[in-house]
């Protein structure tokens, strides 16, 4: 992992074409700003694990009944 110091309107680039800035720092909290192309998705990472758990969901309820229609 890379620790990046910044302070606010600090950015970073990543691959060229993601931009992440610092735009308000509260206490503890940090509100990032994300400048990415719109095929690029960005999610919270507790959105993401949710969203990855439900795709494996739907795939083993998929692949089951693709068991049962065979059989």
């Amino acid at each position: 992992m890379l620790a990046l110091s910044r302070k606010k309107n600090e950015a970073l680039v990543i691959n060229n074409n993601i931009e992440i800035t610092v735009l308000e720092i509260k206490g503890e909290q940090v509100k990032l700003g994300i400048s990415a192309p719109k095929d690029v998705p960005v999610y919270r990472k507790e959105v993401y694990i949710q969203i990855q758990e439900a795709n494996k969901e739907a795939m083993n309820a998929t692949v089951a009944q693709t068991l049962e229609d065979l059989f």
